[in-house]
């Protein structure tokens, strides 16, 4: 039965908070039962209305597919992909996690990229207990599925990834109701202690994974950590495609291939990022100082480089633990400062301004003075707050205030584009004497790191090396950045779709899809480099239409009857069109394209003849003929000069790509055979 509110919204959202609290605590209470594949049969107990049947909750009795003693998939499982799908993929997440919704912007490629007969993903809830909001967002997003089923989780998960800053008790009832659960049936289900077990059941399986950070994959078993780029998943996913055919060609049935990978990989899981800490026998990075901020001496045994971001919660932790390195480690250790502010914490970069005009102008004392006001002010850094940290530093208002307004202070962009070529995703990142050690780990894992450094450091100084020019001595042999991955096609030629300076040295070819929403997140994208690189940035436009998007093709075809009727113009207003009207329904559909051709203005008999009689196929198909030879699998695909970007990747990594195609430009490099 459903419980009636009459008090109305008010009287809900207490009786919400109440349950999700009790959720909460019952988590303590919880005893871990082993983790077998049995689980996977266990049922819910579903709140249902008067002459409901098993068809209006989706959950109730859904075989959950091939398991595995490991890594079960339960009945209760969201899951996306074909049940005998050969790649399982398996995320841990919590929804107030800013890395864990990177990484599901990343598995909505991969699901597009891939399909649902090559893919399975399995979402399982992980928590954390510093983020005060994941525990109700686990179980009320685990509430709607089990109410609606797979379609109507995955529309309510991307919303708790869009909104987790706001993941208040009246915004999970209003998205629930977005997606067709009424916030009585809501507040009724999460009273069920069934979605208490099951997310404990996930964070128990995590714990015994040693995935006790998020996000954290299995993949078939095989363990991968982080908010990594996509290219890193399908090293992966294609491994294990290759390995589960030949499975299949040795007479292995579909239902047990997947017991069988996840029992070879379990063996070679990678320890998660918090227990782990760099090896001894792992290369150090090349970090170099620069002229960046230091705080110890210039002769330290060892050199801690971090990249923060003031408004980063993780990032004040770890500067108390900073803190602590430097008193028990003093005259030993130094500290270099470098900047990664995230694009989701809005005031990260107006502070990091500050703290480098503050060097600027005033030198280093100032700069670890304002480190220090900008990490205790770290939960306001409003314009006023940090004009207030400015007066008592004496700095340069009108100087500080001019910073500001540059589009990219180029300070950040150094040290970002460092970050980037080092591998330093997320913040904190330290590397010390050139290793990497991540998050805000406790300061015993920075003991256990610095004291292996401090050993192999005196050798060095016993064997001559003089302690001034030690750091550069351990660099000389650390390992430099991975040069981008280089994708060789032929010069675009002039007859293409494409916008921006005719001459430019940098071409971007994109392969993209009109029915795919990434490459719908690019075109900001790709506006915002032409607008950053004038004159200096061509975009060309390739098709290449994903053979589970039904109307991908036609849209492909609209899109080039447009350009062959009205030139480049008219190409991207009918792209525009088609990414606009992209999920409404049949907004891609026959009709709808006649009428976005009618509003152009398009000779309409010649439009409908050209997607009638397929005379623009031959181009699309030499698109995905050249996409096909370069290796290119996904949309949107990027080639700039020759390097490839994989994905809708934020803006920053394609202004990386541009500017280092324009210093192979000027210095006569070319990345690839053909720009």
């Amino acid at each position: 039965m459903t419980i009636r509110f009459p008090g109305g919204n008010e009287l809900a959202r207490a009786i919400l908070v109440i349950a999700l609290a009790f959720v909460f605590l019952g988590c303590a209470q919880r005893h871990a039962a082993p983790h077998t594949a049995t689980v996977a049969t266990e049922q819910p107990t579903i709140v249902r209305e008067p002459g409901e049947d098993s068809a209006a909750n989706p959950a109730l009795g859904r075989a959950p597919g091939p398991s595995s003693e490991q890594i079960p998939v339960e009945a209760l499982d969201p899951v996306w992909g074909d049940a005998e799908a050969p790649v399982t993929v398996v995320v841990f997440t919590d929804f107030q996690c800013p890395f864990c919704a990177r990484a599901h912007v990343t598995l909505e490629q991969l699901k597009q990229s891939y399909g649902p007969r090559a893919l399975r993903v399995v979402f399982k809830h992980n928590p954390l207990p510093f983020h005060q909001d994941a525990i109700p967002a686990a179980v009320a997003a685990q509430a709607v599925y089990e109410l609606r089923g797979s379609a109507a989780f995955d529309a309510y998960a991307g919303r708790l990834f869009d909104g987790q800053r706001e993941l208040t008790d009246a915004n999970l009832l209003a998205w629930a109701d977005e997606v067709g659960v009424g916030r009585n049936e809501l507040i009724a289900k999460v009273r069920d202690g069934s979605l208490r077990d099951k997310v404990g059941r996930d964070m128990d399986l995590a714990k015994a994974l040693g995935a006790t950070g998020t996000p954290a994959f299995r993949i078939n078993g095989a363990a991968l950590s982080g908010a990594q780029p996509i290219d890193e998943f399908r090293k992966i996913i294609d491994a294990e495609l290759a390995a589960t055919e030949e499975l299949a060609r040795s007479g292995v049935a579909k239902d047990r291939i997947y017991s069988r990978r996840v029992a070879e990989n379990h063996q070679r899981a990678e320890p998660s990022s918090a227990d782990a800490r760099p090896s001894a026998e792992a290369r150090p990075r090349k970090v170099p100082v620069g002229s960046s901020p230091v705080r110890g001496p210039a002769d330290a045994l060892v050199t801690i480089v971090e990249f923060t971001d003031y408004q980063c919660p993780y990032c004040k932790r770890a500067h108390a633990t900073m803190a602590e390195v430097l008193r028990r480690y003093a005259g030993r250790v130094r500290l270099v400062r470098k900047h990664n502010p995230l694009p989701f914490h809005d005031r990260a970069v107006p502070a990091a301004v500050l703290a480098i005009e503050a060097h600027a102008q005033r030198g280093s004392a100032a700069f670890w003075q304002a480190d220090e006001l900008l990490f205790a002010s770290a939960s306001d850094l409003s314009d006023t707050v940090l004009l207030d940290i400015a007066r008592q530093l004496r700095l340069d208002s009108r100087r500080l205030k001019a910073a500001w307004k540059q589009k990219a202070h180029p300070v950040i962009q150094q040290d970002q584009d460092l970050a980037e070529d080092i591998g330093a995703r997320g913040t904190p990142n330290f590397f010390i004497n050139g290793r990497q050690l991540t998050g805000a780990q406790p300061i015993e894992k920075f003991a256990e790191v610095i004291d292996l450094a401090l050993l192999e450091a005196d050798e060095k100084v016993r064997s001559g090396t003089p302690r001034a020019g030690l750091y550069a001595a351990l660099q000389q042999d650390a390992e430099g950045p991975e040069p981008p991955e280089i994708k060789s096609l032929p010069a675009a030629g002039r007859g293409l779709p494409s916008r921006g300076a005719a001459g430019a040295p940098v071409v971007v070819q994109v392969f993209s899809d009109f029915e795919c929403p990434f490459c719908k997140r690019l075109g900001p994208t790709l506006d915002e480099l032409v607008a950053a690189f004038p004159g200096q940035v061509r975009i060309v436009w390739r098709n290449l239409p994903l053979p589970h998007h039904k109307n991908a093709r036609l849209a492909a075809a609209a899109a080039l009857e447009a350009h062959a009727q009205r030139g480049d113009k008219g190409f991207w207003q009918m792209h525009d069109l088609l990414f606009e009207n992209q999920r409404s329904e049949g907004g891609l559909e026959l009709p709808a394209l006649e009428r976005y051709a009618a509003s152009l203005g398009l000779d309409r008999a010649r439009f409908a003849k050209a997607l009638e009689d397929g005379r623009h196929d031959a181009a699309i198909s030499r698109d995905e003929q050249l996409a096909k030879s370069a290796g290119i699998k996904g949309t949107p695909g990027t080639v700039i000069n020759g390097y490839f970007v994989s994905g809708a990747q934020p803006p920053a990594r394609f202004k990386r790509v541009v500017r280092l195609s324009l210093a192979d430009a000027r210095a006569g490099r070319r990345a690839a055979a053909s720009k």
